[in-house]
């Protein structure tokens, strides 16, 4: 946005639109980015996400600048394909286009070098963004009808899971900014869809993804007092071990932490090593109903939610529901019920 908006502004001072113009972050980095022309004063700049998994990547941002002939202050307008902010809570008010205030800066430092103090008003178009928009964040955030223009630092980072961590902390943000207290944590949208099905209307709920003791802190740090867990046995079962987060990268003893629950329950030698043997969750919970041992569900949700509340600094309480593979309710912590009631909209 900044790059194609310095172009405009120099190709309607100048009359020739610069092949590449200057732009320097707020980190200290200075870019270089071409410059593509389009009507007189347009310009556009294609997106470089570098190897971060952005769905803007090779998208061409599109900017025109509006010179006004007096003095004033520089605005921003969406354009096509850029989104429009709904809900309170987020760094720009509702009403306005989701151009974070750090590029809004950017833009306007840049602008102020060509044009002086002239007012001017800047507007941003991302073609094809409404669509881009669906494999976002943004309908969680009430950002509508296009993308966000984000940013902190002027350049994209290389850090993808950074960057879902950043994306996780402004829903956070925005939820804890309405005075909500009480959250519900899910891993995906499928458990997200099975505990609404289950139990109707939430609060807030926010997909974490494998990141779950990093978003306890956060949320703690935010404020919010009672959080719930939902999601399938095969990830939350890890947390039953005290881990933390949940990605195969980072740890497993999913196995492991089945069959120290099973002998806990009395099962036999044999039965923990056919269990010890199993490659996967699924195949555990066929030898667990078979053994009759059910009873290590409850058992390992109540241990998944001590260890979450020991994340927590015992600052929230933090409950656990675990889901089978049919979406069905498997096992819950001691306190879940009571956090369902805090964490779901009352009916009317």
């Amino acid at each position: 946005m900044t790059g194609g908006a310095a172009a405009s502004a120099l190709w309607q001072t100048t009359g020739k639109c610069p092949e590449v113009v200057r732009v320097d972050t707020p980190i200290g980095k200075t870019l270089y980015l071409d410059i593509i022309p389009k009507e007189f004063g347009t310009c556009a700049v294609v997106k470089d996400a570098g190897d971060d998994p952005d769905v803007t990547h090779g998208s061409e941002v599109v900017t025109t600048v509006q010179i006004l002939p007096e003095d004033g202050e520089i605005t921003f307008v969406g354009g096509e394909g850029i989104g429009t902010v709904t809900q309170e809570g987020l760094k720009i008010p509702p009403g306005q286009p989701a151009i974070n205030p750090v590029p809004r800066q950017m833009t306007e430092k840049a602008l102020r070098k060509i044009i002086g103090k002239k007012a001017a008003v800047v507007t941003v178009s991302v073609p094809g963004g409404e669509q881009l928009a669906v494999k976002t964040f943004n309908p969680r955030l009430g950002i509508m009808g296009g993308i966000s223009i984000l940013g902190t630092t002027g350049i994209v980072r290389p850090m993808s899971e950074e960057a879902m961590k950043d994306s996780l902390l402004a829903e956070m943000a925005m939820y804890a900014k309405q005075g909500n207290k009480s959250i519900l944590f899910v891993l995906g949208g499928t458990g997200e869809n099975a505990l609404k099905e289950h139990f109707g209307r939430f609060k807030c709920i926010l997909q974490v993804s494998n990141y779950i003791g990093f978003m306890i802190e956060a949320a703690v740090e935010y404020g919010f007092t009672d959080i719930l867990i939902g999601g399938f046995v095969g990830k939350l079962v890890k947390v039953a071990s005290g881990t933390m987060n949940t990605h195969s990268h980072v740890a497993d003893g999913r196995i492991e932490t089945i069959c120290t629950h099973a002998a806990l329950h009395g099962a036999p030698t044999e039965t923990i090593r056919c269990l010890y043997n199993c490659l996967t969750t699924k195949a555990a919970m066929e030898i667990i109903e078979k053994e009759h041992l059910q009873g290590i569900w409850p058992d390992m949700a109540q241990k998944a939610s001590e260890y979450c509340e020991k994340t927590a600094h015992r600052m929230a309480n933090v409950g656990v529901i675990f889901l089978d593979g049919n979406n069905d309710i498997l096992a819950k912590s001691r306190n879940a019920d009571e956090l369902l009631k805090r964490t779901l909209v009352e009916r009317q």
